[in-house]
C-alpha cells in the first residue's frame, strides 16, 4: 500500500475529534472522553468528578466569566483594529479561545505563577495586567510592558515552546524552596501553569519539560490550548490521537476539555491546580477550542481552511453558550448584558486612547540593545542603515514629526 502524505490545505479536516478517536480505535483504546458541563444549547450538565467544582462558582461567579470574556472579546477586537491602522507592528487575536483562557485564568490563585506564550490575553486579563501595558510589545517599544512580579503572569514568550521549560523549572524551584513552620503556616502552596498551543506541542521543549515534570513531580499543570490550527498546520497533522492522551506516557494525568465552556475549563484547571499544590504532580489539559480568526494579522486563514469550518464552530460560541444559560436561569437580564457592553466599550477606548500616546518606535533602539557593549558587526549593519534611511526623501522632516512636539519646539 502506498505511503499517503498529509495535505494542510483543503483535505477535509474534522471540526470535532473524530479522527483521532478513530485513531485511537485502531489502535485498540477507547476515544479520549471530552469533559463537558456546558452544552453549546445552554443546558448544564452532571459530572462525577468536576461538578463539584463546578458547583463551587456562584452567580457572581458565572457573571464575571461572562463579563471576562465579554471585555477580553472587545479588547481584541480593537487591538486588530490599531494594528490595522498602523499603531502596532503585529497582533496576535484570540477570539474563539475565550473560554478557555478566563475559564483557566479565574481558577488560578495569586500565588500560582503563570507562563503563558504570546496569545493569553484572557489569561492576562484575569492576573490583573493592565492590557493597555501589553500592547507595548506589540508596538515595537518594549521587550515586555509589565512587570511579572507584581502580577504573577510572566511575559509573553515568542519562541515556540521554550515557556514550558521555564515553568518547570520554576515549578522545581517551589519544591526546593525552604521555609520555615512559620512561613509554611501564612504562605499558601503554589502552582505553575504553562500555556502553548497543538503546534507547539510538537516541539522537542514540551517533551522534554513534561520528562522533567513527571521525574521530579512537580507542581506544574500543562495548559494546551488545541485551537485546531498551528498556523496553516491543522491538529491531525500534528497528532494521530488527542493531545491529552501524551500524558500516559509520562505517567501523569491528562485530561480533554471542552475549550469552549468556561464552567467545565474553570473546574478542570481547579482540580489539576489542587491536585499539583498537593505534592500529587504535573497535569496536562487540552481545552479542545478552535481559532475563529487569524494566526496573527499577518496571517491570512482562508488560503489554507473553508469558510464553513468556521461557521461550524461559530455556532459553538462559547460567550453565547455561557449567556443562554444566564438567562435561562435568571442569573442575568437585559441591564447586565447592556452594562457589560458599555464596559467593554469603555475598556476599548482607553486601550486606544493609552496606545495613541505611546512613544513612537525607533528602529536604532534595537542595535543599541543587542548587546551589553558596543559590537563592530552591530554598528556596521547600523551604519548601513542609516546610509539605506538617508535615501528617503523628507527623512529628516519625518524623525523631526516622531520626536514629538518637545523636540520641535528646540528647533
Amino acid at each position: 500500500m502506498g505511503t499517503h502524505l498529509p495535505s494542510t490545505e483543503f483535505d477535509g479536516t474534522a471540526v470535532d475529534d473524530q479522527r483521532e478517536a478513530d485513531a485511537e480505535a485502531v489502535m485498540g483504546e477507547p476515544p479520549a472522553q471530552m469533559v463537558q458541563l456546558l452544552g453549546p444549547d445552554g443546558t448544564l450538565a452532571a459530572d462525577p468528578v468536576y461538578s463539584e467544582y463546578a458547583n463551587r462558582l456562584t452567580p457572581e461567579d458565572l457573571r464575571g466569566l461572562y463579563a471576562d470574556m465579554a471585555s477580553i472579546r472587545r479588547f481584541d477586537i480593537e487591538a486588530t483594529a490599531l494594528q490595522r491602522q498602523g499603531q502596532l507592528a503585529l497582533w496576535v487575536p484570540l477570539t474563539g479561545q475565550e473560554a478557555a483562557q478566563i475559564g483557566s485564568g479565574r481558577a488560578s490563585q495569586p500565588q500560582d505563577y503563570i507562563f503563558p506564550t504570546y496569545r493569553e490575553h484572557g489569561v492576562a486579563l484575569t492576573r490583573n495586567v493592565d492590557l493597555a501595558e501589553l500592547l507595548r510589545q506589540f508596538r515595537g517599544v518594549s521587550n515586555g510592558g509589565w512587570n511579572p512580579k507584581d502580577t504573577n503572569f510572566h511575559l509573553y514568550t515568542l519562541v515556540l515552546a521554550a515557556q514550558t521549560l521555564h515553568a518547570v523549572g520554576y515549578a522545581m524551584g517551589i519544591q526546593r524552596d525552604q521555609k520555615s513552620a512559620a512561613q509554611a503556616a501564612k504562605e499558601p502552596d503554589a502552582a505553575v501553569i504553562a500555556y502553548f498551543g497543538d503546534g507547539a506541542s510538537s516541539e522537542g521543549d514540551v517533551h522534554e519539560s513534561m520528562v522533567f515534570a513527571s521525574s521530579y513531580n512537580a507542581p506544574v499543570v500543562f495548559f494546551c490550548q488545541n485551537n485546531h490550527w498551528a498556523i496553516s498546520v491543522p491538529t491531525n497533522v500534528q497528532t494521530r490521537v488527542p493531545l491529552s492522551n501524551r500524558a500516559k506516557g509520562y505517567g501523569f494525568p491528562g485530561i480533554r476539555v471542552d475549550g469552549n465552556d468556561v464552567i467545565a475549563v474553570h473546574a478542570v484547571t481547579e482540580w489539576a491546580l489542587e491536585h499539583a499544590r498537593q505534592g500529587k504532580g504535573p497535569v496536562l489539559i487540552e481545552a479542545f477550542t478552535y481559532r475563529v480568526g487569524a494566526h496573527t494579522t499577518a496571517d491570512d486563514p482562508t488560503k489554507y481552511r473553508h469558510s464553513a469550518e468556521e461557521d461550524a464552530w461559530r455556532a459553538k460560541d462559547p460567550l453565547l453558550r455561557l449567556e443562554k444559560y444566564l438567562r435561562a436561569e435568571d442569573l442575568a437580564d437585559d441591564a447586565f448584558f447592556a452594562k457589560v457592553k458599555a464596559d467593554g466599550d469603555d475598556l476599548a477606548a482607553y486601550v486606544r486612547r493609552t496606545t495613541h500616546d505611546l512613544e513612537t518606535p525607533d528602529i536604532r533602539s534595537a542595535f543599541a540593545n543587542t548587546y551589553a557593549e558596543a559590537h563592530p558587526l552591530v554598528a556596521e549593519e547600523l551604519a548601513w542603515f542609516e546610509e539605506y534611511s538617508s535615501g528617503f526623501a523628507g527623512e529628516e522632516e519625518l524623525d523631526a514629526e516622531n520626536a514629538g512636539p518637545a523636540a520641535k519646539a528646540g528647533h
